[in-house]
């Protein structure tokens, strides 16, 4: 798959366990969307939709955690990233890979106490 800046998606599911940890609430419930349809690249409308969010709340999310990203973490991201000029949909597109989407799913659990 394209993808933009593919050396940001994080790998280490260390790393991406402190981003989940580290980053505000409306940015763990954008990471457990994405962790639910592993290797499936959506365009930010049908994320939205997913979430019951209004247009453009992803892109606010985005922008938000951007100086917790660049920080703390050296720019990189736990999900992968297609612009509208490399996606299928000619939209922006998220999604995570599997490792990503296990470890995500695993801070979800242990965060609620869930098994």
């Amino acid at each position: 798959m394209n993808e933009h800046a593919p050396d940001n998606a994080m790998d280490e599911p260390g790393e991406i366990a402190a981003f989940h940890d580290r980053c505000s609430d409306l940015m763990r419930a954008l990471l457990h969307e994405l962790a639910r349809t592993p290797d499936e690249p959506r365009p930010f409308p049908a994320i939205e939709d997913a979430l019951g969010w209004p247009r453009r709340r992803i892109s606010s999310v985005l922008g938000g955690v951007f100086t917790l990203r660049t920080r703390e973490f050296g720019g990189c991201r736990p999900y992968h990233f297609r612009d509208e000029r490399q996606s299928a949909s000619g939209r922006w597109e998220l999604w995570m890979d599997p490792l990503q989407a296990e470890t995500i799913d695993a801070e979800r659990r242990a965060s609620c106490g869930c098994s």
